[in-house]
């Protein structure tokens, strides 16, 4: 089979989705099929292009058999406003366009959303070419966008953002979506329940695996051997409100064996940094993001794993980290808002515990809780690592979606022109 991915973030950029992209086109390669990646040139976190693809408008490249074409795209530095986020999703767009034309026909397209102006060359490509479409949302713009200000509630913008999500969905013969709560939103945008098709997001359990705390790299490149480590390591942006981890240091200082250590874009660090000094704390790390290689050694350097949100944030914010954290073996505490798909993932897995959002002091209690009680600690670790083996192993999630891809391309594609949104 050939499966066209489109997708924004590919490999080599280090946390969100692209993890996840370059795993399944990978893993698809190792099946037998061909696989073509239509991506941007790498930029994430740092919203810069990386210097290896600076200045070039369009590059090819085959990356473990997976070939990978990208396009230039507008990256005008860090934490973008909604102009500059608007310039990078159109310029990556239109230049987009001329890659999803250059090579071969797939059997299926897989596209992920956001972003949303991703619907418009992927209609026209499927349109033009009669190729059925998987559409992967990881997130609800519209519900996004106004938990964390970025748009008004009822605005113009909020509802072209509604409509947007509503015409991709329109033109995909069958929407994956990584967590049950998404299908309730999606029926009441007016989508057919029997297109949804509910698929977690996965991780590989053999690459992130638990391991010993001790004669850990990670540990002894840090100066960390002695301490206990709780561990933050990921986006720092709107939705995460890292500066409620710095404050709960404050509450832990009488305890100098605690370390909180949080791994980030280095802009976004200098941020925080800042913060931690206003706040006088003196047993938070500050680390620049490392090598994916890595990523296995660094999650078993922790002994506790940190998932923070901002209680503004939408309930259909499924951060991806949290399948990989599971299966480190190492427990979580969850600084997110109550009914959210975070709560819900953590809850349900058992490998947590969930802590109101934005409450440092809460934040520091459930980790006194656990430095005090490690036979509690270890009992929640497994279940968790117990929890992702049944459920994000990429082996068999990566079996679901080859099933579906092989039933839409044998059916073709019957979504060749929008279908009705309204809800009956």
């Amino acid at each position: 089979m050939r499966i066209l991915i489109y997708s924004y973030n590919y490999y080599p950029e280090p946390i969100g989705i692209a993890p996840l992209m370059t795993e399944l086109a990978e893993g698809f390669v190792r099946r037998g099929h061909e696989v073509r990646v239509v991506t941007g040139m790498p930029n994430y976190p740092e919203r810069l292009i990386y210097p290896a693809y600076r200045g070039k408008l369009y590059h090819t490249e085959t990356i473990n058999g997976v070939t990978v074409q990208r396009s230039f795209l507008w990256a005008n530095g860090p934490n973008p406003g909604f102009k500059d986020r608007l310039l990078l999703d159109a310029s990556f767009v239109v230049t987009s366009l001329v890659q999803l034309f250059k090579g071969w026909k797939p059997d299926a397209i897989f596209s992920s959303l956001p972003p949303l102006l991703a619907c418009f060359p992927v209609a026209l490509y499927a349109g033009v070419n009669g190729v059925p479409v998987v559409t992967n949302v990881q997130d609800i713009v519209s519900e996004a966008a106004v938990g964390t200000d970025l748009i008004d509630k009822g605005s113009a913008i909020a509802r072209i953002a509604d409509g947007l999500e509503k015409f991709s969905y329109s033109i995909s013969t069958r929407i994956t979506v990584i967590a049950d709560k998404f299908i309730e939103k999606l029926v009441a945008q007016g989508v057919p329940r029997e297109k949804i098709v509910h698929i977690p997001n996965w991780v590989d359990t053999n690459f992130i695996r638990p391991q010993p705390r001790e004669n850990n790299s990670f540990r002894k490149k840090h100066g960390l051997e002695d301490q206990f480590v709780v561990l933050y390591s990921g986006n720092i942006a709107r939705t995460q409100g890292l500066e409620t981890a710095v404050e709960a240091a404050v509450h832990l200082q009488h305890v100098p064996e605690i370390k909180i250590v949080i791994v980030g874009e280095e802009n976004a660090l200098n941020r925080l940094r800042k913060h931690g000094s206003a706040c006088g704390v003196n047993n938070v790390l500050f680390l620049p993001f490392i090598p994916r290689e890595e990523l296995p050694e660094m999650l078993a350097a922790a002994d506790i794993s940190l998932v923070m949100q901002k209680r503004s944030v939408t309930a259909f914010n499924m951060p991806s980290k949290i399948p990989g954290l599971l299966s480190s073996g190492r427990p979580i505490i969850a600084s997110v808002p109550p009914q959210g798909t975070a709560e819900t993932a953590v809850g349900m897995s058992g490998g947590g515990i969930v802590v109101p959002p934005e409450t440092p002091e809460a934040l520091a209690g459930a980790i006194l809780d656990l430095y005090h009680h490690p036979e509690k600690m270890d009992a929640i670790a497994d279940q968790g690592r117990k929890y992702a083996l049944e459920n994000y192993k990429f082996e068999v999630i990566l079996d679901r979606y080859e099933a579906l891809f092989s039933e839409i391309s044998e059916r073709g594609n019957p979504v060749l022109a929008p279908q009705s949104t309204n809800k009956v």
